[in-house]
């Protein structure tokens, strides 16, 4: 086989993330660096605009990228080693996507956070993908990498200075600002949309073990009301945390995927931090009654925060892992820029990159971040992306 001339293609670099992709290949990986990527998108003169309007050099190699379209697409699959993808909703735009690359042996990273379409994509295509070499990794920004990899950090020094995993973990959000993308307020739309239809999405919506094929652990924590947390300190308030519903699912694929690492007894769960008394239950109830994500208010695809809004943003997640033993650890996972547009655009880049360059003995299949790329993934975001993975204290 004759190589390919890229690794990586961008799919929808003319949308607001795909745009902030192209501009951070640009900062990390210009012509020269070793990685060969291109531009991608449905329409070739938007490319053109787009490849103008960030700064990119004008011999910048455009890709037109219709998915809809048979022959576009299996040009896609022979021109790239990897397929970056930030055109969501995925259920209405990524299906041909996912099968093609599964099929044709391409790895495939996306935004993903729509877990019954995620779980339609393992059913389908899971053993194509293992067969053919790719390696499909979904969930590769906010959602979920800073609280998949949090979580394997935590239960991997929890194991070394314990002798075990902790069977019990919280992923609590100290601190967040920042707006979440119109790509995330389309894909909750229509989520909603087909389990209005589907009882079988809304079965998958429900079940914290929706990702994990064939196993089902123990009863999980629904986090879905505001309540006082006396692990966090007496008298401390959280709230829902409105991207809980897919994160605990893929740590708890990843835990699948690591052959029950964290133990089949392992209970997780994710809430806002809302603070001490009076205030935070009031902040706690103010959180749990917001419904703008869902609301024709919310943001539109395509829309997104000035780049002062992104470069003030940022997120601090603490992960308190217990056992019944009293022993404690602590892990804080932080990021430099708004969750949804600034850290997401970087993270999904150098999972990418780490999948090509970082993971050779990673298998064809459908992965998350952990099993995939772990600490491999954890040392380039520390390098290159604004996060830092701490272990505070024991």
């Amino acid at each position: 086989m004759p190589p390919k001339p890229f690794d990586l293609v961008v799919h929808g670099a003319t949308g607001f993330t795909g745009r902030l992709v192209v501009e951070y290949l640009l900062q990390r990986y210009p012509a020269g660096s070793g990685l060969r990527w291109a531009m991608g998108g449905r329409n070739a003169d938007k490319l053109a605009a787009v490849r103008d309007e960030v700064g990119a050099p004008a011999d910048t190699p455009l890709v037109v990228t219709d998915t809809n379209s048979p022959a576009s697409l299996q040009a896609l699959m022979d021109a790239t080693r990897l397929v970056l993808t930030t055109v969501g909703p995925y259920q209405l735009y990524g299906n041909e996507l996912v099968a093609a690359c599964a099929k044709s042996g391409v790895d495939y990273v996306d935004l993903c956070g729509e877990p019954a379409w995620m779980r339609q994509m393992i059913d389908a295509h899971e053993a194509a993908a293992k067969a053919s070499g790719a390696r499909i990794v979904f969930s590769c920004g906010f959602d979920s990498i800073p609280f998949d990899l949090g979580v394997f950090l935590l239960q991997k020094e929890f194991a070394q200075r314990f002798g075990h995993a902790a069977p019990r973990v919280r992923g609590r959000v100290r601190k967040m600002k920042g707006t979440f993308s119109g790509g995330t307020a389309a894909s909750l739309k229509a989520t909603m949309a087909a389990a209005a239809t589907h009882p079988a999405v809304l079965d998958l919506l429900k079940n914290p073990f929706s990702l994990t094929p064939g196993f089902e652990g123990p009863r999980q924590p629904s986090g879905n009301k505001p309540m006082v947390d006396d692990a966090l300190g007496e008298g401390v308030w959280v709230a829902p945390f409105v991207m809980a519903a897919i994160n605990t699912r893929n740590v708890h694929r990843s835990n699948f995927l690591l052959q029950h690492a964290y133990g089949t007894d392992f209970v997780y769960d994710e809430m806002l931090i809302t603070g001490p008394g009076e205030k935070g239950e009031a902040i706690a109830n103010a959180v749990a009654g917001d419904k703008s994500l869902g609301s024709d208010q919310g943001p539109k695809p395509g829309e997104g925060p000035s780049r002062e809004e992104r470069d003030n943003g940022f997120y601090d997640v603490l992960f308190l892992g217990t056992d019944d033993a009293g022993n404690i650890l602590r892990v804080g996972v932080k990021g430099d820029r708004d969750p949804g547009y600034g850290s997401t655009s970087k993270m999904i880049t150098e999972a990418a990159v780490c999948l090509l360059r970082d993971a050779p003995d990673t298998a064809g299949g459908i992965w998350t971040t952990a099993p995939a790329l772990g600490d491999k993934l954890i040392a380039r975001l520390r390098a290159n992306a604004g996060l830092s993975f701490l272990v505070e204290s024991a």
